[in-house]
């Protein structure tokens, strides 16, 4: 990739909203230096459905909780089949039978192929309310997970009257009407359903790459499932070089694309960044879209890098 000389903000932001405007999505973003706090925005203090990213701060809790004992990297947690049943193809969302496995290597499912039902489990272990009352220590006042995996599927059964069964037969069918339908679910509206900002997202993620709140041993554990991401390929999009380390989490529901990750460069630098896609269309498969998460970070990333060093402190 060429490098992209943006110093200046006005430009940069331009920049990005154009790279939006050309896959045809309305984004949100926020990036920021982990070390000097230099940052860029785009509507980023602005609520945003997490979908899937949810799960970094069920992530940080759980380590969380294993500094204080409460729960333990290596306990036996046991599945058993007809538990917990909740829609995926990833990780034990789909098996049959029972399974037991240790907690952290639930956490890894959870985040590394966004296991719906390992995330669950984990999300009734560690307690809703204990997972938000740890967002508050870390001063994000308006991120909030409100329900679970099964709570989302739930309401979206509860919103249109039907299964989900009969949900994927009607959008198989292009049923007059569904599409409308399911853009007006509640699990699409920030304000019903698990939320955050851009902003608070990297602060959150910027925190625990400092290792602060949390204590080091947990925010190092939260940095060592992170950067296992069994699919990094919308942040990778912007930063090819294979010496640029990238640990993140995919979102993903109706007119939903999110992704929240650090960049690490070789040099030492380190951002956090939280790109948030609204999609007019309702298809999961967007390759376009997953691309201008990569495009859009790295034009806020290179101009953080550029204009510290021409303007530095």
């Amino acid at each position: 990739m060429t490098p992209i000389t943006v110093r200046d903000l006005a430009a940069a932001r331009d920049a990005i909203l154009d790279e939006f405007a050309v896959v045809g999505v309305r984004g949100l973003l926020h990036a920021v230096d982990i070390d000097t706090g230099h940052e860029i925005g785009v509507n980023s203090d602005e609520l945003v459905v997490t979908a899937s990213v949810f799960k970094l701060p069920i992530l940080v809790e759980l380590c969380r909780q294993y500094t204080t004992g409460r729960r333990t990297p290596v306990e036996r947690i046991r599945i058993a089949a007809g538990e917990y049943v909740v829609p995926g193809s990833t990780g034990i969302a789909p098996m049959l039978d029972d399974v037991e496995l240790s907690l952290r290597d639930l956490a890894f499912l959870m985040m590394s192929v966004s296991d719906n039902r390992a995330t669950d489990v984990i999300a009734d272990l560690v307690g809703l309310d204990a997972v938000n009352a740890t967002l508050r220590t870390f001063g994000l006042e308006r991120t909030t997970v409100e329900v679970d995996c099964r709570g989302i599927f739930r309401s979206i059964e509860e919103d249109l009257g039907m299964s989900l069964e009969q949900l994927d037969a009607a959008v198989r069918a292009d049923e007059g009407g569904i599409a409308d339908r399911i853009r007006g679910l509640s699990c699409s509206d920030p304000a019903a359903t698990d939320r955050t900002t851009p902003r608070e997202i990297t602060t959150l993620l910027a925190a625990v790459w400092r290792d602060e709140v949390i204590g080091a041993d947990a925010a190092a554990e939260v940095r060592r499932i992170l950067g296992q991401q069994a699919w990094p390929h919308r942040l990778m999009a912007g930063f090819p070089d294979s010496r640029i380390r990238v640990s993140g989490k995919t979102g993903t529901i109706f007119g939903v694309r999110n992704e929240a990750g650090v960049v690490e460069y070789p040099t030492g630098e380190r951002f956090a960044i939280g790109v948030f896609l609204q999609e007019p269309w309702l298809e999961q498969r967007n390759p376009d879209a997953d691309r201008v998460i990569g495009t859009a970070a790295r034009i806020a990333t290179d101009y953080l890098r550029e204009s510290q060093t021409a303007y530095p402190a």
